[in-house]
Protein backbone atom coordinates (compact mmCIF):
# COMPACT_ATOMS: atom_id res chain seq x y z
CA UNK A 1 0.00 0.00 0.00
CA UNK A 2 1.32 3.59 -1.02
CA UNK A 3 2.37 6.20 1.59
CA UNK A 4 -1.10 7.61 0.58
CA UNK A 5 -3.18 5.26 0.50
CA UNK A 6 -2.06 4.49 3.90
CA UNK A 7 -2.10 8.10 5.20
CA UNK A 8 -5.83 7.89 3.51
CA UNK A 9 -6.87 4.93 5.14
CA UNK A 10 -5.64 5.98 8.63
CA UNK A 11 -7.33 9.63 8.42
CA UNK A 12 -10.69 7.88 7.59
CA UNK A 13 -10.47 5.74 10.83
CA UNK A 14 -9.80 8.59 12.84
CA UNK A 15 -12.55 10.14 11.19
CA UNK A 16 -14.92 6.95 11.72
CA UNK A 17 -14.25 7.22 15.44
CA UNK A 18 -14.58 10.95 15.90
CA UNK A 19 -18.46 12.25 15.87
CA UNK A 20 -18.66 13.88 12.93
CA UNK A 21 -19.64 12.64 9.71
CA UNK A 22 -17.35 9.96 8.20
CA UNK A 23 -18.52 10.12 4.58
CA UNK A 24 -17.53 13.58 4.15
CA UNK A 25 -14.41 13.28 5.31
CA UNK A 26 -13.37 10.66 3.81
CA UNK A 27 -14.56 11.64 0.35
CA UNK A 28 -12.71 15.19 0.96
CA UNK A 29 -9.26 12.71 1.39
CA UNK A 30 -9.96 10.90 -1.77
CA UNK A 31 -10.49 14.36 -3.26
CA UNK A 32 -7.35 15.33 -1.75
CA UNK A 33 -5.21 12.97 -2.81
CA UNK A 34 -6.51 12.98 -6.96
CA UNK A 35 -6.05 16.64 -6.61
CA UNK A 36 -2.00 16.13 -5.74
CA UNK A 37 -1.37 16.24 -9.78
CA UNK A 38 0.93 13.88 -11.35
CA UNK A 39 2.48 11.12 -9.31
CA UNK A 40 6.27 10.98 -8.74
CA UNK A 41 6.94 8.69 -11.32
CA UNK A 42 4.66 10.26 -13.86
CA UNK A 43 7.02 14.18 -12.94
CA UNK A 44 8.44 15.28 -15.95
CA UNK A 45 11.05 17.87 -13.63
CA UNK A 46 14.12 16.19 -13.89
CA UNK A 47 13.94 15.24 -17.28
CA UNK A 48 12.75 18.82 -18.62
CA UNK A 49 15.98 20.30 -17.44
CA UNK A 50 17.91 18.60 -20.21
CA UNK A 51 16.83 17.80 -23.34
CA UNK A 52 19.02 15.33 -24.73
CA UNK A 53 18.22 13.21 -21.53
CA UNK A 54 14.42 13.59 -21.89
CA UNK A 55 14.97 12.46 -25.70
CA UNK A 56 16.91 9.68 -24.40
CA UNK A 57 14.33 8.54 -22.02
CA UNK A 58 11.01 8.88 -24.72
CA UNK A 59 13.23 6.31 -27.07
CA UNK A 60 13.59 4.07 -24.03
CA UNK A 61 9.87 4.20 -23.29
CA UNK A 62 8.60 3.02 -26.66
CA UNK A 63 10.86 -0.13 -26.66
CA UNK A 64 9.38 -3.70 -26.54
CA UNK A 65 10.81 -5.70 -23.66
CA UNK A 66 12.69 -7.71 -25.82
CA UNK A 67 14.42 -4.23 -26.96
CA UNK A 68 15.14 -3.48 -23.55
CA UNK A 69 16.81 -6.13 -22.66
CA UNK A 70 19.08 -6.00 -25.71
CA UNK A 71 19.87 -2.39 -24.75
CA UNK A 72 21.03 -3.36 -21.34
CA UNK A 73 23.54 -6.07 -22.07
CA UNK A 74 24.89 -4.32 -25.22
CA UNK A 75 25.40 -1.08 -22.39
CA UNK A 76 26.62 -3.52 -19.45
CA UNK A 77 29.52 -5.04 -22.45
CA UNK A 78 30.12 -1.81 -23.48
CA UNK A 79 30.83 0.02 -20.47
CA UNK A 80 32.32 -2.82 -18.52
CA UNK A 81 29.78 -3.65 -16.05
CA UNK A 82 29.33 -7.16 -14.07
CA UNK A 83 26.59 -8.88 -13.36
CA UNK A 84 25.40 -8.31 -10.23
CA UNK A 85 22.96 -10.75 -7.90
CA UNK A 86 19.91 -8.40 -6.99
CA UNK A 87 20.14 -8.13 -3.27
CA UNK A 88 17.29 -9.55 -0.86
CA UNK A 89 15.45 -8.26 2.00
CA UNK A 90 17.67 -10.63 4.43
CA UNK A 91 20.73 -10.72 2.71
CA UNK A 92 22.67 -8.03 4.89
CA UNK A 93 24.86 -5.47 2.24
CA UNK A 94 25.98 -5.90 -0.95
CA UNK A 95 28.97 -7.03 -1.20
CA UNK A 96 31.27 -5.94 -4.32
CA UNK A 97 32.74 -8.87 -6.28
CA UNK A 98 36.31 -9.78 -6.62
CA UNK A 99 38.94 -9.42 -8.75
CA UNK A 100 39.68 -12.93 -10.28
CA UNK A 101 43.31 -13.70 -9.48
CA UNK A 102 45.31 -14.43 -12.93
CA UNK A 103 46.67 -18.05 -13.14
CA UNK A 104 49.12 -19.03 -15.63
CA UNK A 105 47.99 -21.94 -17.89
CA UNK A 106 50.54 -23.94 -16.40
CA UNK A 107 49.88 -23.23 -12.70
CA UNK A 108 46.06 -24.52 -13.10
CA UNK A 109 46.55 -27.57 -14.57
CA UNK A 110 48.43 -29.16 -11.54
CA UNK A 111 45.74 -27.48 -9.23
CA UNK A 112 42.76 -28.96 -11.40
CA UNK A 113 44.20 -32.81 -11.15
CA UNK A 114 44.10 -32.50 -7.26
CA UNK A 115 40.45 -32.54 -6.01
CA UNK A 116 39.99 -31.07 -2.20
CA UNK A 117 36.32 -30.79 -2.62
CA UNK A 118 34.16 -34.21 -2.43
CA UNK A 119 30.50 -35.40 -2.74
CA UNK A 120 29.28 -37.84 0.07
CA UNK A 121 27.16 -40.33 -0.84
CA UNK A 122 24.99 -42.87 1.51
CA UNK A 123 25.12 -46.09 -0.46
CA UNK A 124 23.30 -48.21 2.15
CA UNK A 125 22.95 -49.32 5.62
CA UNK A 126 22.48 -52.18 7.93
CA UNK A 127 18.72 -52.63 8.78
CA UNK A 128 19.53 -53.37 12.65
CA UNK A 129 21.40 -50.04 12.12
CA UNK A 130 18.53 -48.19 10.53
CA UNK A 131 17.90 -45.85 13.85
CA UNK A 132 21.22 -44.84 14.73
CA UNK A 133 22.10 -43.83 10.97
CA UNK A 134 18.67 -41.45 10.93
CA UNK A 135 19.86 -40.29 14.33
CA UNK A 136 23.60 -39.39 12.63
CA UNK A 137 21.79 -37.85 9.32
CA UNK A 138 19.60 -36.04 11.37
CA UNK A 139 22.72 -34.43 13.49
CA UNK A 140 24.91 -34.14 10.33
CA UNK A 141 22.41 -32.41 7.84
CA UNK A 142 20.44 -30.77 10.18
CA UNK A 143 17.17 -32.57 8.95
CA UNK A 144 14.13 -33.22 10.61
CA UNK A 145 13.70 -36.67 12.03
CA UNK A 146 11.20 -36.93 8.97
CA UNK A 147 12.81 -35.83 6.80
CA UNK A 148 16.29 -37.83 7.63
CA UNK A 149 13.99 -40.84 7.86
CA UNK A 150 13.16 -40.20 4.19
CA UNK A 151 16.38 -39.23 3.22
CA UNK A 152 17.92 -42.65 4.40
CA UNK A 153 15.12 -44.67 3.30
CA UNK A 154 16.01 -43.45 -0.42
CA UNK A 155 19.50 -44.49 -0.07
CA UNK A 156 21.46 -44.09 -2.77
CA UNK A 157 21.42 -40.83 -1.92
CA UNK A 158 24.43 -37.57 -2.27
CA UNK A 159 24.65 -36.39 1.42
CA UNK A 160 26.71 -33.45 0.98
CA UNK A 161 28.38 -32.07 -1.65
CA UNK A 162 31.75 -29.53 -1.59
CA UNK A 163 33.22 -30.90 1.55
CA UNK A 164 36.72 -30.85 2.38
CA UNK A 165 38.56 -34.50 2.34
CA UNK A 166 39.12 -34.36 6.31
CA UNK A 167 35.73 -33.20 7.47
CA UNK A 168 34.34 -36.26 4.77
CA UNK A 169 36.62 -39.18 5.99
CA UNK A 170 35.49 -37.98 9.58
CA UNK A 171 31.83 -38.37 8.37
CA UNK A 172 32.51 -41.64 6.27
CA UNK A 173 34.53 -43.16 9.64
CA UNK A 174 31.23 -42.20 11.91
CA UNK A 175 28.91 -43.59 9.50
CA UNK A 176 31.15 -46.73 8.99
CA UNK A 177 30.89 -47.57 12.73
CA UNK A 178 27.52 -47.55 13.12
CA UNK A 179 26.59 -49.56 9.79
CA UNK A 180 26.18 -47.46 7.20
CA UNK A 181 28.37 -47.14 3.37
CA UNK A 182 29.17 -44.04 2.43
CA UNK A 183 31.41 -43.15 -0.58
CA UNK A 184 33.24 -40.19 -1.54
CA UNK A 185 32.56 -39.13 -5.11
Amino acid sequence: MSLTCQYAARWCARSLRSSQPTTTRCIAARSRRRADGARRWQSTDAAASNPKISEIVEQIGRLTLLETADLVSTLKTRLNIPDMPMGGFGGGAAQPAAAAPVEEPEEAAPKAAEKTLFNLKLESFEAAAKPKVIKEVKAMLGLSLVDSKKFVESAPKIMKEAVPKEEAEKMIETMKALGAVVKME
